[in-house]
């Protein structure tokens, strides 16, 4: 297991300190991702004016949005991937099949060019 971190950060011009055990870079990175969601919403003017409290909540809710966005893009693609594993397992086996194939049909024709040499 890995140790816990303790790292400051920056988030809305406020100091806290985070723990957890993931790196220090990673939770300066979730610091970070929040500041530009804060700065992000800070230009819209209806933003600015709604109480502190209400503006909590939006950017909640906004990152909540983000989350199940992402999760939901992440799930796409893992089913892509299955579904593209699956294609080409589908593709390996018929390559086999093919190849084996290949072979019969070359061994029926060296059998055939060799009973028309024996004839002749």
């Amino acid at each position: 297991m890995t140790a816990k971190t303790d790292t400051e950060v920056l988030i809305g011009g406020k100091v806290y300190t985070l723990s957890g055990y993931e790196s220090e870079e990673y939770l300066q990175k979730v610091a970070l991702y929040i500041n530009n969601k804060i700065a992000e919403y800070n230009k819209i003017e209806g933003f600015r004016r709604q109480s502190l409290d209400t503006q909590a909540v939006l950017l909640e809710l906004n990152i909540a949005d983000d989350y199940f966005k992402a999760k939901k893009k992440a799930a796409a693609l893992e089913e892509e991937i299955s579904s593209k594993e699956k294609e080409l397992y589908d593709m390996k086996h018929e390559l086999i099949a093919m190849q084996i194939k290949l072979e019969s049909t070359e061994k029926t024709l060296k059998a055939m060019q060799t009973v028309k040499k024996d004839i002749n």
